[in-house]
């Protein structure tokens, strides 16, 4: 199964990026998407930018995937 992940765009230098997810930053690869700028939400996959998303979509899917983690039994 593969699960991209919502991110804030930080920081662009050159083909990377320093994004955040929930206040924990992490370093993305932008080779796949053009005209990525700070403040723009990705959607990110095994260290790739893969998308861009709107904000309320970004908050909306990480609203979920927080509410599947709370239920889950492990």
């Amino acid at each position: 199964m593969c699960l991209a992940i919502p991110a804030k765009v930080l920081s662009v230098e050159g083909a990377s990026a320093l994004v955040s997810i929930e206040d924990v930053e992490y370093k993305a690869s932008l080779l796949l998407l053009d005209d990525v700028q700070p403040g723009d939400f990705i959607m990110l996959h095994a260290g790739f930018a893969i998308e861009k998303v709107d904000p309320e979509e970004a908050a909306e899917t990480l609203r979920l995937l927080n509410e599947v983690a709370d239920n889950s039994a492990y």
